[in-house]
């Protein structure tokens, strides 16, 4: 203030003046007390005057205030300097203050053409979406689609601001036409559809109806098949009105799943029991493979025979398991064969068991044929006869081959 103050004097009438390059001039006038008491009141008009300044400065720097706005501000303070009933250092808030609104109208400058480009751009993005509902409306049958893209596109067209009143509604007019255009083109469609409809819903209740034909089915392979051929039909099929296509769907799915889920119960069961079928046939040909036929071939004929009786009654074995199963039972089916072989071989007609086992049927052969001889019936003297003449026959040939 003591520096304010600087700038004025109260002459001895008590008219105040304030000094400046021009001279000085009459700011007011102080009959209340002493002068310093005066000059310090109109030097406090002038520090009111330098905090508006100081504040509009600093809010013009930060961005926090409309440049425009400021610049209002500062030509306002700036244009009532001249007059100002204050004492200061008027010069230098001059200064101070073109200075300010030189800065001021640069940052003017800038916002609005910021503003202008917003303004370009707010227009591009609006003209780009009428253009593409317009595009919508004209070509696109993915109706439901291009239905939630024309809401997006109202959506968003909400949200641009900063196009000028004249373009905003002409631009609005021409979404406006084209949203209604595809919303007439539209229900021109779906009203098209109303006998297909009707139509998809007879081809689809007759493939329920041969779908639950077939629920109960046991020939799963052929059923499957079936029932795969009834689901390409389906999708191959258009779509019935909303709520009788998913009345339908659930027939149509309830079906198949019936039949596929009791498949599947017989499939899992079967394959329950092939599993355990495979761990017996498993043990049977540990069992088998641990056979000492060099030592005891007869024995490891006869305990083969056991097995392979036994494998058969084990019953199936899953697919990919068998081949390998089998092919490990006949390298000893064959080991076995081998060996026995080998030591009927080695063995005299007389010692052959075989050869004796055989003697002895001709002979009970021959006492049966003498039965019927006694007994005088001709039916069983044929037959015995007959049986007697085979029984030699086999008897003759493996005395040669031996």
């Amino acid at each position: 203030m003591s520096d304010w103050t600087a700038f004025g004097r109260v002459d001895a009438d008590g008219t105040v003046y304030v000094k400046t390059a021009e001279g000085e001039r009459v700011v007011g006038s102080w009959q209340a007390g002493a002068p310093e008491e005066g000059l310090a009141h109109f030097a406090r008009r002038f520090a009111d005057l330098v905090t508006e300044v100081d504040l509009t400065e600093a809010r013009l720097n930060s961005g926090a205030a409309d440049a425009g706005h400021s610049l209002t501000t500062i030509r306002r303070i700036r244009a009532g300097l001249a007059e100002a009933h204050v004492v200061g250092d008027i010069d230098a808030l001059t200064a101070r203050l073109d200075k300010l609104a030189g800065v001021a109208e640069e940052k003017a400058g800038e916002a609005r053409a910021a503003r202008e480009a917003a303004r370009g751009e707010a227009l591009a993005r609006k003209t780009a979406l009428v253009e593409e509902a317009e595009k919508l409306a004209a070509e696109s049958t993915g109706w439901k689609t291009a239905g939630d893209r024309l809401k997006e596109i109202l959506d968003e067209w909400k949200t641009i601001r900063g196009v000028d009143k004249k373009a905003d509604g002409e631009l609005w007019k021409r979404f406006a036409a084209a949203r209604d255009g595809f919303t007439r083109r539209r229900g021109a469609h779906f009203a098209s559809l109303d006998s297909q409809r009707k139509q998809a819903q007879q081809v689809k209740e007759d493939l329920v109806a041969e779908a639950e034909k077939l629920r109960d089915s046991t020939d799963w392979a052929a059923t499957a098949n079936q029932l795969k051929d009834l689901m390409t039909q389906w999708k191959a099929a258009p779509r019935a009105a909303k709520e009788a296509e998913q009345k339908l769907w659930e027939r149509f799915r309830a079906a198949q799943d019936a039949f596929f889920t009791r498949r599947s119960e017989v499939f899992s069961a079967r394959d329950n029991e092939q599993r355990a079928n495979l761990e017996r046939k498993q043990a049977l040909l540990a069992e088998a493979e641990a056979l000492d036929v060099d030592a005891d071939p007869k024995g490891a004929q006869a305990k083969l025979r056991e097995i392979q009786a036994q494998w058969h009654e084990a019953g199936r074995v899953p697919r990919e398991a068998a081949a390998g199963l089998e092919r490990r039972l006949r390298v000893v089916d064959d080991k076995v064969r081998e060996v026995m072989d080998s030591a009927w071989r080695r063995t005299t007609k007389e010692d052959n068991p075989l050869l004796a086992q055989m003697r002895a049927q001709v002979a009970e052969a021959e006492e049966r044929l003498a039965r019927a001889q006694a007994a005088g019936d001709n039916r069983r003297i044929k037959e015995a006869e007959q049986a007697l003449a085979s029984k030699r026959q086999f008897l003759q040939l493996a005395e040669q081959a031996g």
